[in-house]
């Protein structure tokens, strides 16, 4: 797809920051949508129009006449499990109803492709399989990861019923330079923060819990890359679901001696009790969306030392 006119919606997020800076680059007129109840002004770079409004709002509608948009990319979502837990009719309120004002609007007047951002931990839940295929049974243990599963049931309908093309990415767990070190994503915000002030890192459970850690510019780069490629028109949701990770299993344990080597700042570790609920190991199998070109750049090292870099430069 050549570059038209693309809205992101969180743009001023952590992630979605980073993908409007990517199409930016690559030639495409951006419009950043967020509320800013957890994105921030100044993520926004110069060239991308921003527009504060919840996807919930009515005006939706009066922007998507204005915009003419070819592309919607999705970003924007309750994403705190516990919040999901303990108001599912919020989490709904937001990742449903404003999933589908957007869809109205998209159908109303003509997307060309809606990209949608799902989760790779959430949607399988505890895989029997590790690294873990797009195919794997999904099995959402939470009210956010039942938002997240519908949402794609919600975009299949609508591909049959309006032929709205569309992708949907599976986030692994993203880190990297703007990552709001609050809410339960923020791991890598977290430690870097405290081993810049000298702070011990707490590490609940024994630390051997693992995730699969992907770099921000990386995530970047596969919404650029979904955007314009050839997708089927029928099948079911896995057949246009993309993961996006490493496929390696990173420890907590590993993670804080990593971010403390790179820092060179040596701090004192504790453990706390496990949390409750708490997935023990992660990692996705991206060998479909290496088949349409994709695959991480940056290794865990190179991305938490810019991390980290950019965390101290923040401060400063």
């Amino acid at each position: 797809m050549s570059p038209g006119r693309v809205l992101v919606t969180g743009g001023a997020g952590f992630i979605g920051s980073h993908v409007c800076d990517r199409y930016l680059s690559d030639g495409w007129d951006v419009t950043a949508l967020d509320d800013l109840s957890s994105g921030r002004r100044e993520n926004v770079s110069p060239g991308v129009e921003f527009v504060e409004m919840d996807v919930r709002s009515a005006e939706v509608r009066d922007l998507f006449a204005d915009g003419r948009f070819d592309v919607v990319n999705h970003h924007a979502a309750q994403i705190d499990v516990r919040t999901s837990v303990a108001d599912p009719w919020l989490d709904a309120s937001i990742n449903l109803g404003g999933l589908l004002n957007l869809l109205q609007a998209a159908v109303e007047f003509g997307l060309r492709r809606f990209v949608f951002i799902s989760s790779g931990g959430v949607v399988y839940g505890e895989p029997d399989v590790l690294p873990t295929p797009r195919e794997a049974p999904k099995q959402p243990l939470s009210p956010y990861g039942v938002s997240k599963l519908s949402s794609e049931f919600y975009l299949q309908a609508f591909r049959q019923l309006h032929g709205l093309e569309y992708a949907a990415l599976r986030y692994s767990n993203v880190y990297g330079p703007r990552q709001d070190p609050h809410g339960e994503a923020g791991v890598v915000a977290i430690f870097s923060q405290r081993i810049r002030d000298g702070e011990t890192l707490t590490i609940f459970g024994d630390g051997e819990q693992t995730r699969d850690y992907v770099f921000v510019r990386d995530v970047a780069e596969a919404n650029l890359l979904v955007t314009g490629a050839d997708l089927p028109k029928d099948g079911g949701l896995d057949s246009v679901a993309f993961n996006v990770g490493t496929g390696i299993e990173t420890s907590v344990n590993r993670l804080a001696r990593t971010l403390i080597d790179v820092a060179e700042n040596r701090v004192p570790i504790e453990y706390a009790p496990a949390r409750p609920g708490e997935l023990m190991r992660s990692s996705l199998d991206c060998s479909a969306t290496a088949a349409i070109g994709w695959s991480p750049s940056f290794d865990l090292e190179a991305g938490l030392r810019e991390t980290y870099e950019f965390i101290v430069r923040a401060v400063a």
